[in-house]
């Protein structure tokens, strides 16, 4: 949620800020702002909306400045607006503010300030920043960290999570920024540096990273960055070369980042297989360590996850519990802490998020380590916040993901968690070796079985232009096809905007057939061959009931009264999700095509969220 950008150098400031903002919509789209200091002075300029309304400021593009910061908006606190947008300046205009993220606490600081003199004009959270700032600095201690110090005394009356970038009039030469709980890069260039939330912001001027800790302080020039812990004592930091391609972060010729994503599919399963395995071999994680004692000694995993990658973890789920024979259970991340797990020594903990700054998911991973757990974080980004929390750390490789809907790195993340039930079950020994081989082939046959559903989207499209215009639909499967059900009616929710939920199809009759009525689409997923008749019963009920149908399987039916069959590749039931998904993917971005909407940037999403 929210996107900055901070940038100082020799160039002018505002091309780069707004190109960083750009590559950070998915981030947050309901206003955007910049803030540069010219000619001594502050200049702000925002406006509601997207980033291209900012653009098309009057006097924009004059701004010679070579210093900014920036900032697009996900609302947390106030309504999209003008006035709420970011940047924020305090009453003297000497200091502005972007931030990412919520302090719990701005009502107690806004009436203390208020106490003082000070004025708002926003709804937000983020003003208090600045105000405090200058409260600060008014009152503090006047030597050459006099900015430094007055910023470290409001970040301490802070409670929350904030990725805080600041500069002043006072100071051009330098920009500060501090994080706790939301992530923050510093961008190494030549006599020039970059500041952003996320790395491919600023992934087409750099390679070179400083990846900034909760709590530690940056003091950023054109020529150097300083680094001061929580009581500013300054220390060094290592940088990290990040070998992303900035082009993974373009369209390169696809109408949308989303459909780009889907097509991408085959590339990002194969690079996340990786050498980690081949045929006759075992597992290689280079990274895990894990013993055959200490799994034999496993009570229970958990998996813990927000949206998709909980989908994505119901199929781990399926895939550990079959393979290695171990308990698990799945949780959502924002309910996880809440409801007092029993974790002890013996537990392992999984943790995904695909930007590895999932904030609920963090907070879930800090509770398992305080209570003695072995943690092992999933994520899409090296060095994100959850890679640098957990013990243990596995990378999905499907390359940036800009989309708000999660596609590539969803199948990533399936692929990744059934070769680590692949892993743990080689370790145990605990599965008949020549089916184990089996499943080991079928994973390597996914990516030409990916093109071969690609090819046919024809098809899919057909069905979507049928019924775009449909307010409700229902999404049925049994055992695992149930998990790709539920991935397939979040991903129509999410871009199309149709109310739609998936159900176990046994559960059919206890409840939500009620919901069956003449002209419903309900769309079916049949994979399981020891399930098929079962779920073919379940369907017929629908069809009884006048609702029209949309299959998608990989067995030879025999009959023919559904009204859309979607064939697929035969493949291995513990990862058909990964197949059968890529139809329901398609289907939704058709959905929403039709509808003329922006399925890049849905309404209210955002693509990591990074407040609870």
């Amino acid at each position: 949620m929210c996107g900055i950008v901070g940038y100082i150098g020799n160039q002018k400031a505002t091309p780069i800020l707004i190109n960083g903002l750009l590559s950070l919509e998915y981030r947050g789209y309901d206003s955007a702002g910049i803030a540069v200091i010219e000619n001594d002075n502050l200049r702000v300029m925002k406006d509601k909306g997207r980033v291209n309304n900012l653009k098309q400021i009057s006097g924009i593009d004059d701004l010679t400045s070579c210093v900014g910061i920036a900032h697009t908006r996900w609302a947390t606190h106030g309504r999209p607006s003008t006035p709420n947008a970011h940047p924020h300046l305090d009453n003297s205009g000497k200091f502005a503010v972007v931030h990412n993220g919520i302090i719990e606490n701005f009502n107690e600081l806004k009436e203390f300030l208020a106490n003082n003199g000070y004025t708002f004009y926003s709804e937000t959270d983020t003003e208090v920043i600045p105000n405090l700032i200058h409260y600060y600095y008014t009152n503090g201690i006047c030597d050459e960290d006099r900015f430094l110090r007055a910023v470290k005394s409001a970040v301490d009356d802070l409670k929350g999570s904030y990725a805080i970038e600041v500069i002043s009039k006072l100071f051009p030469n330098e920009v500060i920024a501090i994080r706790k709980d939301s992530p923050l890069v510093i961008g190494k260039g030549t006599h020039e540096n970059f500041i952003a939330s996320d790395i491919p912001a600023i992934l087409s001027y750099t390679k070179d990273f400083y990846l900034l800790e909760d709590h530690e302080y940056a003091v950023i020039g054109k020529e150097t960055v300083r680094f001061f812990d929580n009581t500013l004592l300054e220390h060094s930091k290592p940088i990290k070369n990040i070998e992303w391609d900035a082009t993974s972060a373009e369209k390169n010729g696809y109408e949308d980042y989303m459909l780009k994503e889907i097509h991408e599919q085959p590339n990002s399963i194969r690079e996340t297989i990786g050498a980690r395995f081949k045929l006759g071999d075992n597992c290689h994680f280079e990274d895990l360590t894990f013993t055959k004692e200490y799994l034999q000694n496993i009570t229970k995993i958990y998996i813990v996850a927000c949206g998709t990658a909980m989908h994505a973890g119901l199929v781990g789920k399926s895939a550990i519990e079959n393979l290695c024979q171990i308990p698990v259970e799945v949780d959502i991340a924002s309910e996880f802490r809440y409801r007092n797990p029993i974790i002890n020594k013996n537990t392992l903990c999984i943790y995904i998020s695909q930007s590895g700054e999932t904030a609920d998911t963090i907070a879930a991973l800090k509770l398992a380590k305080s209570k003695g757990a072995k943690t092992l974080a999933i994520s899409n980004v090296i060095g994100s916040s959850i890679t640098r929390e957990a013990d243990n750390v596995v990378y999905t490789h499907a390359g940036p993901e800009i989309a708000v809907a999660s596609t590539k790195a969803y199948t990533s993340q399936v692929v990744l968690l059934v070769i680590l039930a692949v892993y743990f079950s080689e370790i145990l020994g605990s599965y008949n070796k020549v089916h184990l081989e089996e499943l080991k082939s079928a994973i390597l046959d996914l990516p030409v079985k990916i093109e071969t559903v690609l090819d046919n989207a024809e098809e899919i499209e057909k069905f979507a232009k049928k019924v775009y215009t449909e307010k409700d639909m229902y999404f049925l499967g049994r055992g695992i096809d149930y998990h790709a059900a539920m991935e397939g009616s979040l991903k129509l929710k999410e871009i199309s905007y149709i109310h739609s939920e998936a159900y176990a199809a046994g559960e059919l009759k206890h409840g939500p057939i009620a919901l069956i009525e003449n002209g419903v689409t309900v769309i079916g997923i049949l994979t399981n061959p020891n399930l098929i008749e079962k779920s073919i019963s379940n369907l017929q009920e629908v069809v009884s009931r006048g609702a029209k149908t949309l299959v998608i399987t990989n067995q030879k039916l025999k009959n023919t009264y559904f009204d859309f069959i979607i064939n697929i590749p035969e493949t291995h039931p513990l990862i058909s999700p990964i197949l059968s998904v890529i139809p329901l993917q398609l289907f939704s971005y058709y959905i929403a095509k039709n509808k003329g909407l922006d399925v890049d940037k849905p309404r209210n999403l955002a693509k990591s969220v990074t407040v609870e």
